[in-house]
């Protein structure tokens, strides 16, 4: 059996990695290896469950092989791949070049992260935003959760449900967050905010508050993830970003749009809302000059 190559064997080649290690993987990891040959630019812009889907093997498999390889796991892969397939003048927005000037440049992130909320909306399943407002709009408790860069655009989402009268919390550290979620009950809803959807923390929150019984319900920027087979409810609103920026900003301000969405709809022709968001209006002028 050939020897694993390690990425500091290879450095900034994540393409020859996986070939010329090829042969010292197990089936199920080679299927894998060799869809990332076949295409792996396309790869940067799937879950680790489409990759499993392409490569007719498991999001397990997926992530086996990344390890096997050097790697971290799956999203350390697509962060080399991303790199590689782009130059590095052209990592932080496609569009940027090395001439630009800052107030081009600055146009220009404006414009793509516009760009961005309009492709959103072009594939948004605006049913489903009724259906988890609605959700929301029944739950005892509502759970939002997430970690990392999604992290705070779950504390603005509970902020804001707050105003108009839910009962929304959002648990920064990870281990209350499982702990938190594993304490709701069939009346409450778990509202689980991540770009990849397949976070671990996330998805341990997730399975918990499932096993008590609450509501799952999900905004993600990917169709197929570990996240979206275990949620009730999936919202899926991505961006083409990573294909040059991975996670970048445009992403969160996509989630954070949804979720303006989902607020208004909850806001809209509820009495019960208005007569709360007067109530946190006058809280607020008090801490004002």
């Amino acid at each position: 059996m050939t020897d694993t190559v390690t990425q500091n064997e290879q450095p900034g080649r994540t393409v020859e990695l996986v070939r010329v290690n090829l042969n010292s993987l197990s089936l199920a990891e080679r299927k894998v290896a060799e869809a990332i040959l076949r295409d792996p630019v396309a790869v940067i812009h799937l879950s680790v469950s489409e990759l499993a889907a392409l490569a007719d093997s498991s999001a397990s498999s997926v992530v086996r092989m990344c390890v096997s390889i050097g790697l971290r796991g799956f999203q350390e892969l697509k962060i080399r791949l991303a790199r590689e397939s782009f130059s590095t003048e052209k990592q932080v927005l496609a569009a940027i070049d090395p001439g630009d000037t800052p107030p081009s440049a600055a146009r220009k992130v404006i414009v793509g992260t516009a760009a961005a909320l309009e492709q959103a909306a072009s594939v948004i399943d605006f049913n489903a935003v009724a259906r988890i407002a609605e959700a929301l709009r029944g739950a005892k408790r509502v759970l939002f959760c997430a970690v990392g860069t999604s992290s705070p655009v779950a504390a603005d989402a509970a902020q804001r449900m707050v105003t108009i009268g839910i009962d929304a919390r959002h648990v920064a550290d990870v281990h209350a967050q499982h702990v938190a979620a594993r304490m709701l009950t069939n009346e409450d809803v778990l509202f689980v905010i991540s770009h990849t959807g397949s976070t671990t923390e996330t998805l341990a929150a997730a399975r918990a508050a499932k096993a008590a019984g609450a509501t799952v319900v999900a905004l993600t920027s990917f169709s197929a993830s570990p996240l979206t087979e275990i949620s009730d409810d999936v919202l899926v609103a991505g961006t083409a970003e990573t294909a040059y920026r991975v996670e970048a900003m445009a992403s969160r301000i996509v989630h954070i749009t949804v979720i303006d969405a989902i607020f208004v709809v909850l806001s809209l022709n509820d009495a019960s809302a208005v007569r709360h968001q007067r109530l946190a209006a006058g809280i607020i002028i008090e801490h004002r000059i």
